[in-house]
């Protein structure tokens, strides 16, 4: 605050007033605090008023100093709304993390080996935070870039230009966060995850990478396969993308060639469902050293297999109503060798067998509703299509489709419930078999390593869900290839921060606490934040960033988000 004198009808008159910067102008802005009169009459109160209210200015800032966590706020009834008055400070945890990794002297340094002219590091903190907190299209992202505290100078078609480049350094960028991940974050290699899934595309015609193939959600939309590997905090280490029509099964060995040679990594355990568990996947483990712990069918499994898990012999109770047994088991596997002819090559793996009655009531309640679904089937015929059917048409006799439209055939045999079908399932209800390279491990190590697959099948619910990576609104392979990777790299920020946070909040309320962390300008550079929960204040402790306090100006704000950039 300062005394100003103000030349009016040739008469000087002296006012209080404080000078603050307006956030949008940057231009230093002066608010009346108190009018105090002409300076001839405020004469005959005092022998020097301008002296005399200088002191008295001089002793205002020094009890504002002293309260200079309060501040008194006029306000206007009549103020309108501002469009861009709302700030988010959630994204400033998001901006650590960013930082820590480095991502920022990463893309700024691409960015300067090419002829590009917009700002490749801003656009990727929107796309990324973004995608966490607000996901959208890149559109949307760049409508709703107001909502982050930096000014963002680059246009819709500069976003556009930069996923191009993007699709250039993608697999450069998975291997800078994989280096970071192991130099800040003690990354180790013993054991990785693997799974496959795919993201469907709502489009007539395929093309060379959105091709029809075996959608896990039963659609008959063009997909894109994508193969994720994860560490064993759960954190995503790389991914590729497939077209469509690629099985499961004939996506690791490619990964893995990558991995081993731009990775650096030696031996490792590579754990996966049954989809990844083949002869050609067993024996590319084996050859480089590694390991492996897969997932084995027993409804699918050879009868030598399924006597064993019948056999009551050699079950050791570890639980209440649960028990395992184990053996090692010579395995014949089929190769082709240099010159393409086919030989049997044996091998000696541990089996692992478990049961659960736990396992054995989810699968039967699980298996209800196609139960409920294919009796109707019967009954009801024409209600139903091969889409609509999946899950209840194993339980159906003389089920037949039309080859063209798809719609159940009515005009051969009659259809009867598969009673013979029910009971074989019902028969391996709560067994579970692992097979693994590892026998000098124990079958309780094999089971705790295997069940730490649940992580990979939840980062891709997280993807689909939360970060919102379908549907995908842009068309070419470029752009594709490289919203995938905005993707990859908000979930691996958002499953670093559940792990910084003990793993004690999921990925999807941790984004939704950070996303309702708002706040809205009131005048004088001063925000009101008023959203809080025990997400946030448990951030707050692990990050030492301020999202439950009430007020903040804006240059707290500057020094909270430049704090950030401090790694």
């Amino acid at each position: 605050m300062y005394l100003k004198q103000n030349k009016i009808n040739g008469k000087t008159h002296l006012i209080i007033v404080h000078g603050y910067r307006d956030p949008k102008t940057k231009i230093v802005k002066t608010k009346t605090i108190k009018s105090l009169g002409y300076l001839e009459d405020l004469a005959k109160q005092y022998s020097d008023p301008i002296a005399h209210f200088k002191q008295v200015v001089a002793e205002m800032n020094e009890e504002a100093n002293a309260e200079k966590n309060l501040c008194r706020i006029q306000i206007d009834p009549n103020s309108k709304i501002e469009n861009d008055a709302r700030k988010n400070i959630g994204y400033a945890v998001l901006s650590q993390l960013y930082h820590k990794l480095e991502l920022n002297i990463l893309f700024n340094n691409r960015s300067r080996y090419t002829d590009a002219k917009y700002p490749l590091n801003d656009i990727m903190k929107t796309e990324v935070f973004s995608r966490i907190l607000f996901p959208g299209s890149k559109k949307s992202t760049y409508e709703n870039r107001h909502l982050f505290y930096e000014k963002n100078r680059y246009s819709l078609d500069d976003v556009y230009r930069s996923l191009t480049f993007l699709n250039k350094i993608k697999d450069g960028v998975q291997l800078h966060l994989h280096n970071q991940m192991i130099q800040k974050f003690g990354r180790t290699n013993e054991i990785m995850y693997y799974d496959v899934t795919n993201y469907y595309f709502e489009i007539d015609e395929q093309d060379e990478l959105r091709k029809k193939g075996v959608s896990k959600e039963h659609r008959t939309d063009p997909i894109i396969q994508m193969g994720l590997f994860m560490d064993t905090n759960g954190i995503p280490v790389t991914y590729r993308l497939f077209p469509g029509n690629t099985n499961d099964c004939e996506t690791l060995i490619p990964i893995m060639k990558d991995i081993k040679r731009d990775y650096e990594i030696g031996r490792t355990i590579i754990v996966a469902d049954k989809g990844i568990n083949t002869h050609r996947n067993i024996i590319f483990n084996l050859i480089k050293g590694d390991g492996y712990v897969y997932s084995q069918t027993i409804r699918g499994g050879h009868s030598e297999l399924k006597d064993y898990v019948l056999d009551s012999n050699g079950y050791r109770a570890t639980g209440e109503n649960f028990r395992i047994k184990s053996r090692v088991y010579p395995r014949e596997i089929i190769i082709t060798d240099v010159h393409g002819k086919k030989k049997k090559v044996r091998i000696d793996e541990k089996q692992v067998i478990l049961y659960s009655e736990k396992y054995a009531k989810r699968a039967k309640a699980e298996r209800e509703a196609a139960i409920v679904k294919a009796y109707d089937l019967v009954r009801n015929p024409e209600k139903y299509n091969r889409a609509t059917s999946y899950g209840a048409a194993k339980y159906v006799k003389n089920l037949e489709f039309n080859s063209e439209t798809g719609e159940v055939s009515t005009t051969r045999q009659k259809l009867f419930f598969n009673y013979e079908k029910l009971c074989e399932e019902e028969r391996w209800d709560g067994y579970y078999a692992i097979i693994t390279s590892e026998h000098n491990k124990t079958d309780e190590e094999i089971i705790d390593i295997y069940r730490g697959l649940w992580k990979i099948e939840e980062s891709f619910r997280l993807t689909k869900s939360e970060l919102k990576t379908r549907p995908v609104f842009v068309t070419r392979e470029d752009h594709i290839q490289a919203h995938f990777l905005i993707c990859f790299i908000a979930l691996m920020i958002l499953r670093l921060l559940e792990y910084q946070l003990g793993n004690k909040y999921s990925g999807a309320r941790i984004a939704e606490s950070l996303s309702q962390a708002t706040g809205y300008l009131m005048q004088e550079n001063w925000y009101h934040f008023g959203y809080a929960d025990e997400v946030t204040e448990e951030i707050e402790k692990v990050t030492g960033i301020p999202l439950t306090q009430k007020y903040l100006k804006l240059g707290n704000l500057r020094n909270i988000f430049g704090n950030t950039k401090k790694q």
